[in-house]
């Protein structure tokens, strides 16, 4: 097996240093060249286009009139799924819930700026969003509650998922049971590029939405750029990605458990350890073997390939302003704090989808039960995005309200500005003109 991959940052030049910062998704050109004629098939052929595309892709035999899922399936799958999953699924629900219950905004609130002058924020749900829920490496039902359950809390009135079939033709029981817990029972069976153009486009069967929400693979990633200009992407949220840090109080052994948990997601996750102690990097890497020999075949495979090769391993900071230098300029989606006084480090670590505190608080409960958003911005977007939340389902309209007593100050004082930027409509709306016809 190839060995752990140790970055020594004091020995690294910028150059190396940079090359630890990309991405899988750091280059879409080979995918947005692949993507451009799936994207035209779709928007040209429509329900027939991704039949034929879960054929050639997915290898599920879907027909283009059953590409919506029928409402019996949903029964079916709580049948199909066991009650603990089902438990677990509830579970999450109820959290995810009351975390963006208590996100969500008052719909509107105006403070009085000067005496009779108010203003304020309006908040009112988007129309409609399609949440994309990936297939190819597993089933995941907590991106379907991650996605859906704040867009419910917001109360968009049109909430579809988009999802890969499977081998069957079918979607997963469980990304169903997730579904009609949330409150959603619009489901696609499309994924990839050919997923992201339909709900883009609309077709026969698919609905057409504003915005589409959700994390995916590169081509997804690929699709979404490319149609930026037709719908909303949401946040840039690609394959899988995390830092932990360590400081020199942790235990290496628990930093590796955590290590494996996102670079297991696929072979173009990105996952390092981040830390000042080479004892804590060396046990670290020598726990690894152990975990690893008690992991299935393609995740062990999947996480492997992530902590041997480019985009992944340990890094070894020559001192904390070092490591907390590292963390920032990658910005990861996933940042877990190990140590006994993690809060020490808080105010030193700023980009980060999420920031997740002590030795008890794995990016797995963040994944699935916590309660805030797991769909998180990565490839460096974390420096200027946030995770999401009930505020990407919702629009604010800047509100205002100006009484007879506040009009005459603000008045004189725009009238001013408009003159003096050459406005002469603005400062006319502002001038006796105004004040004579209010006399009427």
């Amino acid at each position: 097996m190839p060995a752990v991959n140790l970055h020594d940052l004091s020995t690294l030049d910028a150059a190396a240093r940079a090359d630890l910062l990309k991405r899988a998704e750091s280059d879409l050109g080979p995918f947005l060249d692949k993507v451009r004629p799936i994207i035209e098939a779709v928007r040209s052929e429509g329900d027939a286009a991704l039949a034929r595309f879960a054929r050639d892709f997915d290898r599920a035999p879907v027909d283009p009139a059953r590409i919506r899922v029928e409402p019996e399936a949903f029964d079916r799958a709580f049948d199909q799924v066991e009650p603990e999953v089902i438990e677990a699924i509830r579970f999450a629900v109820d959290n995810i819930r009351r975390f963006h219950q208590d996100q969500k905004p008052e719909e509107m609130w105006l403070h009085e700026v000067r005496p009779g002058a108010f203003a304020g924020d309006r908040f009112l749900p988007i129309p409609s969003v399609a949440c994309y829920v990936p297939r190819g490496k597993g089933s995941f039902p907590s991106v379907v509650m991650m996605t859906t359950v704040p867009a419910v809390v917001a109360g968009v009135p049109e909430i579809s998922i988009i999802t890969p079939p499977g081998p069957d033709g079918e979607v997963d029981a469980a990304t169903l049971v997730a579904a009609r817990l949330a409150g959603v029972e619009t489901v696609y069976k499309c994924g990839g590029a050919q997923g992201v153009a339909a709900v883009a486009y609309g077709t026969e069967t698919v609905r057409k939405a504003v915005k589409i929400v959700g994390p995916g693979s590169p081509w997804v990633v690929a699709a979404k750029r490319l149609l930026s200009d037709v719908i909303d992407p949401g946040i840039p949220a690609g394959p899988s990605e995390a830092i932990i840090f360590a400081d020199d109080t942790a235990d290496g052994r628990l930093a590796a458990l955590d290590l494996l948990v996102e670079a297991e997601h696929g072979p173009d996750s990105s996952a390092y350890l981040v830390t000042t102690s080479r004892k804590v990097a060396e046990d670290a890497i020598a726990a690894l073997d152990g975990y690893w020999a008690k992991m299935g075949e393609q995740r062990r495979g999947f996480s492997t390939t992530v902590l041997t090769g480019p985009r992944g391993g340990v890094v070894l900071a020559p001192d904390l302003e070092a490591a907390y230098a590292f963390v920032n300029d990658y910005a990861p989606e996933h940042l877990e704090v190990l140590g006994d006084e993690p809060f020490a480090h808080l105010g030193r670590l700023v980009n980060a989808g999420e920031i997740l505190l002590g030795n008890r608080t794995p990016v797995t409960l963040g994944n699935f039960v916590l309660g805030p958003n797991a769909v998180l911005p990565t490839n460096a977007a974390a420096r200027t995005f946030s995770p999401l939340s009930v505020f990407d389902y919702m629009k604010r309209s800047s509100v205002g309200y100006v009484t007879a007593r506040a009009y005459p100050e603000l008045a004189r004082h725009a009238g001013v500005l408009a003159r003096y930027e050459g406005f002469e409509a603005h400062a006319a709306a502002v001038s006796g003109v105004r004040d004579a016809l209010l006399k009427r």
